[in-house]
Parts: structure tokens; C-alpha cells; sequence
């Protein structure tokens, strides 16, 4: 679960961030000031900072805020920062930028905003790492992509067939298993390469920003609306849009959605004027479409406007050949990172990851190399370094039969309800996790959720 740090001297205002963000299932932890702040960082995992710019020594100018920039970046901490400020100064926030910081708030602020910066910002960081991930796993020869196994040779000869035409492209797989590396891929061997590849996070707009952020809005177009923004249909125009997370569209925007790629036409928020859409759309999700079809929760004419052709990327633990030479990259990636060259795996460690099911896929194997190289004692890491718990079938079975037999008969409304509470609580309140292990896509446990009236706070608890 991602965590994230409030810094503020003022406990009601670090209260109200906390329980807006614990609402939508991010744990969070809370420091008073910059000092503090530093000596949680360093003994513990942060997602991300919201950080307030002023503290004791001054209201207005931010210097205490700024100064803690400066100090994190010399720690070398790739922590996305989210400033706060009371005083809308831009120029605070200017600075809070150069330094480091990548987006502000302002106070008091908006909810639904201040959510939504988040989520973006999370996002983008996941994607970050990704990206990084991507230089590892291969260079501008495609002989150097760590594609052992025959379904990833076969799978990046497709992509790289369809990345020649203008066809939209529907990459599908698990979390982690790398759908925004292969669109990226597909960017790299378009005709389209030399322009803009802008990626989309659909899960994490807010749905009353949905049309600003994809389609841009004038000035006054709507109350916050203090200046004119470009959306991402036009800043990716002549190149590659990849819209992740596909299926989190809200099935009252999906309308929208289909009108712009059927006739590539759109309207800026506040303007009349009609603008062309020349993008290419590449769309990527981890749930099954068709359900959601079933289910009434995705328009089929949208599926097939972004399925011309579809993609599949299979899970990690279906292409063991690939485990050891992907986990050898991103030593090598994470090592130069961390500066600690000359750093191998044992042979105990190899066979330990080939055992591994990997259910974060890639993401997690990244993960778990990066933290051994952080963590190891020396320059060989073995088994006991990568840190791999899995627990043994016959031990998942009796906890499955155990699990049945304490099932009472009850009500499906009641049981749907229990269900939902201990898949919640077993995954720490993460609503995304909880709703993809109970097979519900992200709108669907949020449905159930407010219909059975559950408490996020108490889930997490």
C-alpha cells in the first residue's frame, strides 16, 4: 500500500488530508515539520510528501518549505513532493517546482483536487520506475529486449507488425506485468516516433475533470477554471495517446470517449470551435472487458473502437524463462542507482526466483531486486537477500477449506457485505487490490461499497 507523508504544523489541517486520503485507501502518515519529517524518511518507505510551505519562522514566503526541498534532494530521495499553500502564491509554487516539487494545492483546498493530484502524481511514479525499467530491459536493438521465452518473441513480433499501422491497439494482461513498457515499444516503432507519446492514467480523473483534463478547457469555463489548458488529445497531436487503466472509465463518459475516436473530432471545455484528433490510441487494462460488458459496466461499441488489435502480455509465472535474465538487467539498472557496482545473484538466489510465482509480476521482481540491492550485506545476493515469502499449496488449500467451513449461511446481500469487509481488511484497506481478488473492477467495489455503507478508516485499520 502506498503511504504518504502530511507535513503541516497545524493538526487539523494534516487531520483533513488524512481522512480524505484514507478514503480512498492510502495510508498515511503525519510530521509536524521539516525536521521530523527527515527522521521518518529515513527509516521509512514514503510514496509521496503533501507538504505545507510555511512553518515557525514565517506566514507568507515559503522559505522553510523550500529549504526542505533542498535538503531532500541532497538525500537523494525520489519521493514525489506536493506543496500546499494558503497564500495561492504563485511564485512559491514556481519555485517549489524548480526544486523539485511536481504539483501544489492550494488551502484551503477542494477534496475531489486534492485526491486527484494524488492519484496522478502515484501514478506517474509507478510509471517513472517503469520507464526505468524499460532502458534495463532494452536499447534501441531489439535483440537486447529480454524476451526469452517464446510468447514474449511472439508477442513483441506482433506489437512491432501493428506498431506500422494507425490501428488502435488494446494491451491487456495483470498488474506489473509491463502493458505501458510495450506501448512505449509500440510508440518506438511507429511512424509516429519522433512525436509525443502522452500517457493517461483514466483511473485516477476525477470524473467532473474527465473532459478538462482529455479535451483542455478555456478560461472561465467553469469556476476553477483560472486559465486556458491544453488536454491530452491535443498535446499528444501527430503522436501516441496511451490511455491506462480503460476499463475505470465511468460508463456515463464512455460516450465521450467513443465520439472523439470515432470521428476524431472534440471541443475544448468553454469553446465552440471543433479540433481534430490525429492520435494514435493505445489503450491498456488488467480487467476482463468482457464482464464488464455482461455487467453493463462498458459499452461494447467502445471495446471495439479500441480492440482493432489486442495484445496480450502473459503473467511472469507463465514465462520462466525470462525470470533470471530480467532480474540480472535490473541488478544491473538498481545498482548503478544505489552506486554499488559488481553486485551478483547466487545461484540459490536464481533458483529462488524461478520458484517464485510472482504475482506483482515484473513490477514486483524490480521491486524486490531494487530492495536487495539496498539492503544486502555484500556484493552477492542469495536467497534469504530477496526476501520471498510464499506460502506452500498444501498450506493455501487448508487455509481455503478452513475459510469454507467458517462460511455461515447467510443472506447473499449480508454475505456479499463480509466478503467485500474481509477482502478489505486482508488487503490493508486497498480498495483496488481487495475489488481484483474478488474479480470486481475498480467502479464495481466502489458501488458495493457505498451500497453496503463500509468504512474505508476501519478497513484499514
Amino acid at each position: 500500500m502506498d503511504t504518504i507523508l502530511v507535513i503541516d504544523d497545524q493538526a487539523d489541517v494534516r487531520m483533513a488530508a488524512i481522512v480524505a486520503l484514507n478514503q480512498i485507501g492510502y495510508q498515511c502518515i503525519e510530521a509536524q515539520g521539516p525536521e521530523q519529517a527527515l527522521e521518518i524518511i529515513s527509516s521509512t518507505a514514503i510514496s509521496l510528501i503533501l507538504l505545507d510551505m510555511n512553518f515557525k519562522l514565517d506566514t507568507t514566503s515559503g522559505a522553510e518549505g523550500l529549504r526542505f526541498l533542498q535538503q531532500l534532494q541532497t538525500l537523494s530521495a525520489n519521493i514525489p513532493v506536493v506543496v500546499m499553500t494558503a497564500w495561492a502564491s504563485v511564485d512559491v509554487a514556481v519555485k517549489a517546482m524548480q526544486l523539485g516539487a511536481v504539483d501544489f494545492v492550494e488551502k484551503p483546498w477542494n477534496n475531489l483536487r486534492l485526491t486527484a493530484v494524488v492519484q496522478q502524481q502515484l501514478k506517474q511514479q509507478k510509471t517513472n520506475h517503469d520507464n526505468a525499467c524499460l532502458k534495463a530491459l532494452h536499447s534501441t536493438s531489439d535483440a537486447n529486449y529480454i524476451a526469452l521465452s517464446a510468447t514474449m518473441q511472439q508477442l513483441l513480433a506482433r506489437a512491432k507488425r501493428a506498431a506500422q499501422t494507425n490501428a488502435s491497439i488494446l494491451i491487456t494482461g495483470e498488474n506489473g506485468t509491463g502493458k505501458s513498457l510495450l506501448a512505449h515499444y509500440i510508440h518506438q516503432h511507429s511512424n509516429r516516433s519522433e512525436q509525443r507519446f502522452v500517457s493517461v492514467n483514466i483511473g485516477a480523473i476525477a470524473p467532473s475533470l474527465f473532459e478538462s483534463e482529455l479535451f483542455g478547457h478555456k478560461k472561465g469555463a467553469f469556476t476553477d477554471a483560472k486559465e486556458d489548458r491544453l488536454g491530452r488529445f491535443e498535446i499528444a497531436n501527430s503522436g501516441t495517446l496511451f490511455l491506462d487503466e480503460i476499463a475505470t472509465l465511468p460508463l456515463e463518459l464512455q460516450s465521450k470517449m467513443l465520439r472523439v475516436l470515432e470521428s476524431q473530432e472534440f471541443e475544448v471545455l468553454g469553446s465552440s470551435q471543433t479540433k481534430i484528433a490525429d492520435v494514435r490510441i493505445i489503450a491498456a487494462t488488467n480487467a476482463e472487458l468482457a464482464k464488464a460488458i455482461e455487467e453493463g459496466e462498458f459499452r461494447r461499441d467502445l471495446l471495439f473502437r479500441l480492440n482493432t488489435i489486442e495484445l496480450h502480455i502473459p503473467p511472469l509465472r507463465e514465462r520462466p524463462e525470462d525470470i533470471v535474465e530480467l532480474a540480472n538487467h535490473l541488478l544491473a539498472t538498481h545498482s548503478k542507482k544505489y552506486q554499488r557496482s559488481g553486485m551478483t545473484l547466487t545461484g540459490e538466489a536464481t533458483l529462488a526466483l524461478t520458484q517464485y510465482h510472482w504475482p506483482g509480476n515484473v513490477r514486483e521482481l524490480s521491486h524486490c531486486v531494487e530492495r536487495a540491492v539496498i539492503m544486502s550485506d555484500n556484493d552477492n545476493i542469495g536467497a534469504c537477500d530477496l526476501i520471498l515469502a510464499q506460502p506452500s499449496s498444501e498450506a493455501s488449500i487448508s487455509h481455503s477449506a478452513a475459510a469454507n467451513q467458517s462460511l455461515p449461511l447467510l443472506p447473499l446481500e449480508e454475505l456479499e457485505k463480509q466478503m467485500i469487509q474481509k477482502a478489505l481488511a486482508e488487503f490493508n484497506g486497498n480498495v483496488i487490490a481487495a475489488g481484483e481478488f474478488l474479480g470486481l473492477s475498480k467502479s464495481a467495489i466502489y458501488r458495493r461499497i457505498d451500497k453496503h455503507q463500509l468504512d474505508l478508516k476501519e478497513a484499514d485499520s
